[in-house]
């Protein structure tokens, strides 16, 4: 009878859990693939509001708005449902987390690190997608903006 390749405990382990890494590799790569288009989302929507909204902040900025009110307001506008998102997916994954627990590996449905880690990385890239039209709205010139419709 011949004798079976000989391997080291490692490499057995690592191929009896092969599949189960490739399916989070799989996993990893549409999470990033959804914050990046979550990010260019927020990105899109809080520019289209900064357009539609030239002439006011023009308005404001020759009646004397700093730049720092002009960037505080577009945040607050840009932050806010992205703060009722992160509510209603937060309190989602604290409810559904039991049902998803045979599908997690090394963690647990509740573990804090992990929520904590997902929502400053959310929050994170939903501060600099709004970050940048709130710099651009500061940069608007007043004259321009008045005359823009």
């Amino acid at each position: 009878m011949p004798i079976p390749q000989a391997l080291t405990m490692e490499q057995i382990l690592d191929e009896s859990v092969a599949p189960r890494r490739f399916e989070m590799y799989v996993a990893v790569a549409f999470a990033i693939t959804a914050l990046v288009l979550a990010s260019l989302g927020i990105y899109g929507v809080v520019s289209f509001a900064v357009a539609r909204r030239t002439a006011e902040i023009g308005i404001r900025t020759a009646l004397g708005a700093r730049r720092g009110e002009i960037v505080a307001m577009v945040m607050r506008r840009g932050l806010a449902p992205v703060f009722a998102g992160l509510a209603a997916g937060l309190t989602s994954a604290l409810l559904l987390g039991k049902f998803l627990a045979n599908q997690l590996f090394g963690v647990t449905p509740h573990d804090p690190e992990t929520i904590l880690t997902v929502v400053m990385l959310l929050m994170g890239a939903a501060i600099g997608a709004c970050w940048i039209p709130a710099r651009r709205a500061t940069r608007i010139d007043p004259m321009r903006a008045l005359r823009f419709e």
